[in-house]
């Protein structure tokens, strides 16, 4: 009980010395400690047990640096708290590049590059997820017949009259408005779309029809980032 008594005392002048701008501890601001000092007084509670009875001095000794282990750990998890997070996102975005890495604040929704060398991107129109290829030679967001079934499109009463030039030859497609097309956070409503005829193209495109209505995107060598 001394100890966790003089351990309290230690954390609260840990506090008040926060508190008087004194500056960083230990690389932390003066806001980051200070939110740290309610994880040490919990980590002193526990480490009290340590002391109530008696134990070897290799013992003690050992008991004390696994705390001090512990706390530092917890402090630099703390610390790098952001760039952990962005290190899990972009590792979650290798595994499953379709997949957006979103920093909702910003507005900016940031995709891997395939496999495959291409931008696959996990698109929801009109509430149904439809995997997209990132096509700036596209110059409309353009859909397989199946895609646009499963989103809700009435395509039996579509006349497919537009010619259009996909990996697959020339075929035809009919124009159609997309009630809701949402990439990575960022949404758009009534975006005009093509829908190609029966095995003129086989996967959906993320064309320039969604693409012209962002304020900006940009391409690096294996990062897509689109801003709302």
């Amino acid at each position: 009980m001394i100890f966790i008594g003089i351990a309290l005392l230690i954390a609260v002048g840990i506090a008040l010395l926060i508190s008087g701008d004194a500056g960083s501890l230990v690389g932390l601001t003066q806001a980051q400690t200070a939110q740290l000092i309610p994880l040490l007084v919990i980590l002193i509670v526990f480490a009290g047990g340590l002391f109530t009875r008696r134990r070897k001095a290799s013992e003690l000794v050992g008991s004390v640096l696994l705390w001090i282990g512990i706390f530092g750990v917890a402090a630099v998890t703390y610390a790098y708290r952001d760039e952990l997070t962005g290190m899990a996102g972009r590792v979650a975005g290798e595994l499953r590049p379709g997949v957006a890495m979103v920093d909702a604040e910003q507005g900016i929704a940031t995709f891997r590059r395939g496999m495959g060398g291409h931008f696959e991107i996990n698109t929801t129109v009109n509430g149904h997820t439809t995997p997209m290829i990132f096509d700036t030679g596209a110059s409309a967001v353009v859909l397989t017949i199946a895609d646009a079934e499963a989103a809700g499109i009435d395509t039996d009463g579509l006349r497919f009259t537009i010619p259009v030039s996909t990996a697959n030859g020339t075929g035809r497609a009919a124009r159609v408005r997309l009630e809701r097309i949402e990439v990575g956070g960022i949404a758009r409503e009534g975006v005009a779309a093509f829908v190609t005829e029966q095995d003129a193209l086989d996967i959906s495109l993320l064309g320039m029809t969604f693409l012209e209505t962002l304020t900006r995107y940009s391409v690096t060598q294996n990062s897509l980032e689109l801003v709302d």
